[in-house]
């Protein structure tokens, strides 16, 4: 009986596993059914890796090599070849006289234990912060974490630097975009950077951040010259500091937010006990030159060639791996390896068959590595190769169950890319799509054309424009050409909505109420904490925000004679109403509002609206056009005709002629040319353009700081902050006070919406735009008088649109401004004809405002901080 019972239950138990394996397989038939039968199936529709949120990637997934920094010219008058190191000047003469003063790696006493505090960096504010602090150090340690599983190239996701004193994580995911803030820092010889074993830290560095090290000291150098049984880092922290780490943590997927408390740990301990470590190993090869020396000038010997084998690291330079053809190398390498490791199946290894499939699998997992930005082992291992190869499956479900089985220790294969493509695995195996040089294009098209199953990065958007293999180069008919011309611009489109759209709600529609209970406006929470935080208001609803002022305010929502600024507002383009992306768009151009008296202008949220790329498009066009309209009503040309510099033009008591000066754009466009190619070019070019330049100074000799003068000319702070991106160096305009006074910047003392009337997130401060708060040149003739304006460009519309502002005020007083404003909104209305405008938007709108007791705007407040 009990036997009996016994075999009840083993069935009952058996039939229950093979019931659930039974129901698992199924599942996983259906799923890969669901995942390939959609066009639009590709995993990254709905898995959004962290890295797809970069602006901006210096190496991307093309086949087009790597551009470093250019930095400066050479002195001779000549360029640094493109494939030279930045630095290299810098880092050759720390090799040549090494700075041995800066080799102090401790200040008085230090103690080993690590705090439980740190600082985590994931601002750009918090990271300009800290290249301050650094700016300060004379030694600092770094170590990074990098990620490379789910990305093609690998990518830098967090930095650990250490000053003596605190620990920084820097969230370089975050902080991706503007990580060239540290450029200056590491790149200073005046500061030693204490790694260990930065062979591949110097050059992710390079690669993800245009940052270069100049002036290191290596810690496993070191190991090196003093010949240690060990030289991992493990090994140091041990032996030097009695500290022991985990370093199976190196491998944890780093891309992840927060990080464990383990992890963290982990992070500091790596360059937390670096500058200690430092410290002591320079101690000790001081001693052993000591110790080892026939005399004592050569007893720094030790030191020296610790420090020379250091800074040797920081001249290596980051390159792509090139092949001649996608996956060819990992194919032949694969095909060796099975042919002297499986001698008795060498008669399969040897099939034309089997080595072909192994190119085709090789080269398409290359390029679907490339598409998704996975590493080639993410999307289909070695073992997966060889096993699709060998056993050449002829059904989608025998090939998911071959990796499966090639691949049992892993937990995530088939890869999502193999589930979501699993169709031209399929097809692949079965020699269905032709020959190779076939095939590549096919599954590019297919993945990224114009009915592409994969959405577009900036990692894969230089493959559809630089695709070109040897055996692919002479393909392309002009039919494919015209249709690839079509969708690089959609392509382009989808990528700048990518890159400029609001990555966040623009309105979170927080109110304010009066110490009355009156509602006064709806606003962002930015500004609910401004008046929070300085005890002027206090909190009365927490969902949604409001807050009640504890003083009575200036300006009320009656005042302006319509309700705009008591409507909630949603986060659409007012044009068509999409929703799923928008930019701010400025109703009255920047060019002349930036100009306004400062009640008509200041955090005004009205002829601030959200827009699609498409209305924004529209709108822009016929903001365009009505500018030329206004140019020639007013006789104020849109752009100025010519520039010379003020100082000569006193000197030579010029600028009288109409001809006197130089058009801005050619000034720059020959300043450019000279600077970079002035020695190479043909000599009569070169007087060409000389007589150019010296057109803007009066036509006296030139200089080289002369050009580099002109370079700048009239360039706005945009312009200047691209271009110090670009060279790596702060470029500094002297900015001289103009006799008509300034426009003041924000201050901290103004709330981030100003009044009890915007939304501030939409309006932020309207003082910078893309303008100027004044224009500091003086007019002759029609020709401007340049005087070193650093808020400014001279080749966009700011000085029209100052000279309009004044013969408007001049003519017709604030009136005059107020008729400007609702002819611009008029011009908005008929080009747009937009549906959802936010209730109480009027073309007639005033504009209206007085100034609060807090406010930096207020005159009298303006008096007494003067």
């Amino acid at each position: 009986m009990v036997v009996n019972e016994k075999v009840k239950l083993a069935i009952t138990v058996a039939s229950l596993v093979a019931a659930t394996i039974l129901l698992a397989a199924e599942y996983r038939r259906r799923r890969r059914r669901k995942q390939t039968s959609s066009p639009s199936s590709c995993y990254l529709h709905s898995d959004i890796k962290p890295q797809f949120g970069f602006k901006r990637v210096l190496a991307d997934n093309s086949f087009s090599g790597f551009k470093h920094l250019k930095k400066k010219k050479l002195e001779d008058g000549g360029e640094k070849p493109s494939d030279s190191h930045p630095y290299e000047s810098e880092i050759t003469a720390l090799l040549e006289s090494p700075r041995l003063d800066e080799f102090e790696f401790l200040r008085g006493e230090y103690s080993l234990e690590m705090s439980g505090s740190y600082v985590w960096v994931e601002t750009e504010s918090e990271l300009k912060k800290l290249a301050e602090t650094l700016a300060k150090e004379k030694v600092f340690a770094v170590d990074t974490e990098q990620h490379s599983l789910r990305s093609f190239l690998g990518f830098t996701a967090l930095i650990q630097i250490s000053t003596q004193e605190e620990d920084f994580l820097v969230d370089t995911i975050a902080l991706h975009d503007v990580m060239s803030i540290l450029r200056p820092v590491f790149s200073n010889p005046d500061i030693c950077k204490v790694f260990h074993g930065a062979d591949n830290d110097v050059i992710w560095l390079q690669r993800d951040f245009h940052i270069y090290v100049v002036n290191m000291f290596d810690t496993a150098k070191a190991c090196e010259v003093l010949a240690k049984p060990q030289r991992s880092l493990a090994y140091l922290l041990e032996s030097v500091c009695g500290v022991s780490t985990n370093k199976l943590l190196q491998r944890e997927d780093w891309r992840q937010r927060p990080l464990s408390e383990e992890m963290v740990r982990y992070a500091r301990t790596d360059a937390h006990y670096l500058l200690y470590i430092a410290d002591s190993m320079t101690a000790e090869l001081k001693q052993r030159g000591i110790e080892d020396s026939s005399s004592t000038d050569d007893k720094f010997s030790f030191l020296l060639e610790a420090s020379r084998r250091s800074n040797m690291i920081c001249l290596q330079l980051y390159t792509k791996e090139t092949e001649d053809f996608p996956g060819n190398a990992a194919a032949s390498s694969l095909i060796y390896r099975h042919l002297n490791g499986h001698e008795d199946n060498s008669s399969i290894s040897l099939d034309p068959k089997f080595q072909e499939l192994v190119r085709e699998l090789c080269a398409w997992r290359d390029l679907m590595a490339r598409i998704h930005d996975e590493s080639t082992r993410y999307v289909l291992s070695d073992q997966a190769v060889i096993a699709l190869a060998s056993n050449q499956p002829v059904t989608p479900e025998q090939i998911h169950d071959s990796i499966a089985q090639a691949d049992l220790s892993s937990d995530s294969s088939p890869s999502a890319v193999i589930c979501s493509h699993l169709d031209d695995v399929f097809q692949l195996t079965q020699h269905k799509l032709g020959k190779l040089d076939v095939i590549l294009p096919l599954v590019l098209d297919k993945c990224l054309g114009t009915e592409g199953t994969c959405p577009i990065s900036v990692f894969n958007y230089s493959l559809l424009i630089n695709f070109n293999t040897k055996l692919t180069t002479n393909r392309s008919t002009p039919k494919r050409h015209k249709s690839l011309k079509r969708f690089t611009r959609k392509t382009s489109r989808d990528l700048f909505v990518k890159k400029f759209s609001c990555k966040a709600p623009v309105y979170h529609n927080c109110r304010i109420y009066a110490n009355d209970g009156r509602l006064l406006c709806y606003c962002d929470r930015r500004k609910l904490e401004w008046y929070m935080s300085r005890g002027l208001a206090k909190l009365v609803e927490e969902d949604p925000l409001a807050i009640m002022l504890l003083f009575e305010p200036k300006g009320r929502p009656e005042d302006e004679g319509n309700d705009f600024y008591i409507q909630s507002k949603k986060n659409i383009c007012v044009g068509c109403g999409e929703g799923d992306h928008y930019l701010r768009y400025r109703i009255i151009p920047s060019c002349y509002r930036v100009h306004f008296p400062e009640h008509l202008k200041s955090h005004r949220s009205h002829d601030i609206v959200l827009l699609c790329v498409d209305c924004h498009e529209v709108a822009h066009a016929a903001a365009e056009r009505y500018k030329k309209e206004v140019a020639k009503e007013f006789g104020i040309p849109l752009f100025v005709r010519r520039v010379l510099d003020s100082v000569e033009c006193e000197s030579a008591g010029g600028g009288d002629s109409e001809d006197a000066g130089v058009s801005p754009l050619h000034l720059r466009t020959a300043a450019m040319a000279l600077l970079r190619h002035g020695n190479r070019m043909p000599s009569s070019r070169r007087e060409e353009l000389l007589q150019t330049v010296k057109m803007y100074y009066g036509g006296r000799d030139i200089s080289e700081e002369d050009l580099e003068k002109a370079l700048l000319i009239g360039m706005s702070p945009h312009e200047r902050r691209k271009l110090e991106r670009k060279k790596g160096v702060t470029v500094s305009v002297k900015q001289e006070n103009s006799n008509n006074g300034s426009v003041e910047e924000h201050s901290e003392e103004a709330p981030p919406g100003g009044d009890m009337n915007g939304e501030s997130s939409v309006v932020g401060d309207d003082s910078g735009g893309d303008g100027a708060p004044e224009l500091n040149d003086t007019q002759c003739n029609g020709n401007i008088l340049h005087q070193q304006n650093s808020k400014l460009s001279l080749l966009g519309h700011g000085p029209h649109g100052k000279q309009v502002v004044e013969y408007l005020l001049k003519e017709y007083g604030e009136d005059g401004v107020r008729d400007f404003c609702q002819r611009w909104r008029k011009v908005f209305v008929d080009a747009l004809h937009p549906r959802h405008l936010p209730g109480g938007w009027d073309v007639t709108h005033s504009g209206r405002r007085d100034f609060g007791e807090f406010s930096v705007y207020n005159p009298t407040k303006k008096v007494s901080t003067g």
